[in-house]
């Protein structure tokens, strides 16, 4: 991968030294890999201050810049961060809360969610804390729960289709990683030795996983959006089936063999 330093990334992106600074001080920029008291840039750095330059073009600020490109390499949609804050909605409750009281979680999911679901909901990432003192560790797991369960979903369904969501994703996630370690460290896997790495690999390894992540997401959006289509197309399919009947019974009138 060719490296720059400096001076030489701030005439290959056409800005000046000090706005390459400006926007490393300002978290848009990764910071350099160290190699004595130089710092060495690379193509991926070049390619995020072009991206940067046409933001600022087009009239973002920093902030904002800061926030969609942070929001990229988490694998967010735009939409997910223009999504409104607006809590004052029927499902703002928990965005607007620090803090769900066992008198709220019960009001929100029913009388007989707490306390053994709120501890289920606390594995699956949602809540934490004491019982007594929740904290909506994520308040869209919860939203979605309460969205599930105003639907007549029960929140014991809701649960265990969570954990086994949670549960099949760790799979998924293991096949992505699994693509890094079998490809790039597959000599130290497994042996005594282990692996020694110097800092320049593992700085290649790590922004090699942190491009991972949002292609991960997209693909596991893609391929989701392919086979929830087909299996909602085989419910009604099925649906429609039972209603008027299926093949094996015959047509109306017949008699079934």
């Amino acid at each position: 991968m060719k490296e720059y330093r400096i001076d030489d990334l701030a005439r290959a992106a056409g800005i000046s030294v000090r706005n390459v600074r400006v926007y490393q001080d300002r978290g848009l920029l990764p910071p350099p890999r160290k190699e004595g008291r130089t710092g060495w840039y690379n193509e991926s750095h070049l390619s995020r201050l072009r991206l940067i330059i046409r933001m600022l073009e087009r009239g973002y600020t920093f902030a904002t810049i800061s926030e969609l490109l942070l929001a990229s390499q988490q694998g967010m949609s735009v939409e997910d961060i223009l999504e409104t804050d607006d809590i004052r909605g029927p499902l703002g409750f928990f965005r607007s809360k620090a803090k769900v009281t066992l008198g709220e979680f019960r009001k929100i999911f029913g009388d007989p969610a707490a306390p053994a679901p709120a501890e289920r909901i606390k594995v699956q990432g949602a809540l934490a804390g004491p019982v007594d003192e929740l904290s909506a560790v994520n308040p869209k797991l919860l939203e979605i729960a309460q969205t599930l369960v105003d639907s007549g979903v029960p929140l014991e369904k809701v649960l265990e289709k969570g954990e086994i969501v949670r549960d099949d994703l760790r799979d998924v996630a293991r096949v992505f990683v699994s693509t890094i370690t079998e490809t790039f460290l597959p000599e130290g896997l497994g042996s005594a030795e282990g692996i020694h790495l110097d800092e320049k690999r593992i700085a290649e390894l790590a922004e090699l996983s942190k491009k991972l992540r949002p292609l991960a997401n997209r693909v596991v959006d893609v391929l989701f959006t392919e086979v929830m289509e087909i299996e909602v197309s085989r419910a009604i399919n099925r649906a429609a089936t039972a209603l008027n009947g299926s093949p094996e019974e015959g047509q109306p009138g017949q008699e079934t063999r």
